[in-house]
């Protein structure tokens, strides 16, 4: 009998990549553009507002149909903080069903739906003739804002492969950085030509030509192709476990502690910087805009560093639960200067300490993020984020109105003094909650979940 050499197979050529996934990059273009819409669309109210308290006086109506008394209404730090507020409760309502929504009726239709929802209440600010009218538009701006990142990040799910979607979500993730950056370049422009109330309704252009790019270039990828060589490949489906068991684990209340004390100093940034820079430094609409650029430009460039921090203490040795809480203790010592914030004489210092306390937060949010996967199941992951989201806004929405009373307060004594107490609590913050979460959860132990 002839001695035969076994034979081996041919190694099998990879599959080229299925044509449903070749514009997985324009998707997340797509991605990016509607996150920098929705903070574009967030903070043009509060660049406004120093017009909108009766402050700036040079606007002139949209166009002459408007009657002079409606130019401008009479926004007080005391109803600003309220108008905040109901933004805030709207949008930890909306996120609690939001995900489930998008989950049920899926992406192509469910992201248009809250993106309308929130262009519609952006454009319903031009109309509206009290503070009242501007707090119902804010509620609903709340509501559907909230729909966006849970949109997101189904789409990046649905599209790209695991080792991908990291960097699929960090790109349209800076899309919120850069609609910071865009409102106060864009609202000056559009409001010293056209009035305050065009300002509502540029946004909503784009947001309409948006929902008509998505409606015709997203589809879910083909279902009946072979996933199983490197593509997009579905988690296997997790066990049965009730979402209101995960609130038993100490490590859940951790990550909520932790997201409702410091989730309300951003929102405070986000909110209340045009009226810092107006009542500390006295600029006006057309001066305000690059200190807040700066501000902004300079946050961006944290999240990317803050998420490499853990990384570099990794090469000094630390193991990487220990990583991640040094990278969180160095970005909390990085926005303690802002403390001072309050009582600055020089604009260039507080520029600079505001851009250190807002890349702080980035690289602070990246982080506290990411110790969810370190403490719970890939599969639990989510709900312990929407939990921390929930926490988040709710924690600015106690945290808005509080604001908007001390400086309403302090105005009233003819007072600079104000900010001092909000910029002193946006300092420790980080340190308090980053103390509560090694408390409750020590070494970012790992829940162990009951069944």
């Amino acid at each position: 009998m002839r001695n035969q050499t076994p034979r081996t197979e041919e190694p099998l050529e990879p599959l080229a990549e299925p044509p449903a996934l070749e514009g997985r990059w324009t998707i997340c273009a797509m991605l990016f553009v509607a996150t920098t819409i929705n903070y574009v669309d967030r903070t043009v109210l509060s660049v406004l507002k120093p017009t909108l308290d009766g402050q700036v006086h040079q606007l002139q109506p949209f166009f002459s149909g408007w009657p002079a008394f409606e130019t401008r209404i009479l926004v007080t730090d005391h109803a600003y903080g309220y108008i905040l507020g109901a933004f805030q409760f709207a949008y930890a309502l909306g996120v609690v069903f939001a995900g489930r929504l998008v989950d049920r009726i899926g992406c192509r239709k469910g992201y248009p739906l809250v993106t309308g929802i929130w262009s519609l209440a952006a454009v319903s600010h031009a109309f509206v003739r009290s503070v009242l009218g501007f707090g119902i538009a804010r509620f609903f701006l709340g509501l559907g804002e909230s729909g966006n990142f849970p949109a997101a990040i189904k789409a990046t799910a649905e599209w790209f492969q695991p080792r991908e979607r990291a960097l699929a979500t960090g790109i349209f993730n800076s899309g919120a950085g850069v609609g910071a950056i865009v409102a106060p370049i864009m609202v000056p422009i559009v409001a010293l030509h056209f009035g305050w109330r065009a300002s509502f309704l540029v946004t909503g252009f784009f947001s309409v030509a948006w929902i008509v790019w998505w409606s015709l270039r997203y589809r879910r990828p083909h279902e009946t192709m072979d996933w199983t060589r490197g593509h997009v490949v579905a988690a296997p489906p997790a066990d049965v476990f009730p979402w209101w068991r995960l609130l038993r684990y100490r490590q859940a209340w951790a990550f909520m502690v932790g997201k409702f004390l410091t989730d309300p100093v951003w929102w405070f940034f986000l909110f209340w910087l045009p009226q810092y820079f107006h009542s500390r430094f006295a600029l006006d609409l057309t001066h305000m805009g690059p200190p807040l650029v700066a501000v902004y430009v300079v946050s961006t460039i944290g999240s990317v560093y803050g998420g490499w921090l853990p990384k570099g203490y990794l090469r000094m040795g630390m193991d990487l639960k220990r990583a991640r809480l040094a990278a969180m203790l160095t970005c909390a010592c990085c926005v303690l200067p802002v403390v001072t914030a309050g009582s600055l004489g020089s604009q260039w210092i507080a520029i600079a300490f505001l851009s250190l306390a807002a890349a702080a937060h980035q690289g602070w949010s990246a982080n506290i993020f990411t110790t969810v996967s370190d403490m719970f199941p890939s599969e639990h992951v989510g709900t312990v984020v929407s939990f921390g989201q929930v926490a988040g806004a709710l924690g600015g929405a106690i945290f808005q109105p509080i604001a908007g009373d001390i400086l309403q307060r302090a105005r009233e004594n003819h007072t600079q003094s104000g900010f001092v107490p909000l910029f002193v609590y946006s300092g420790c913050a980080y340190l308090i909650a980053l103390v509560l979460l090694r408390t409750l959860a020590p070494g970012l132990r790992r829940a162990e979940l009951e069944p």
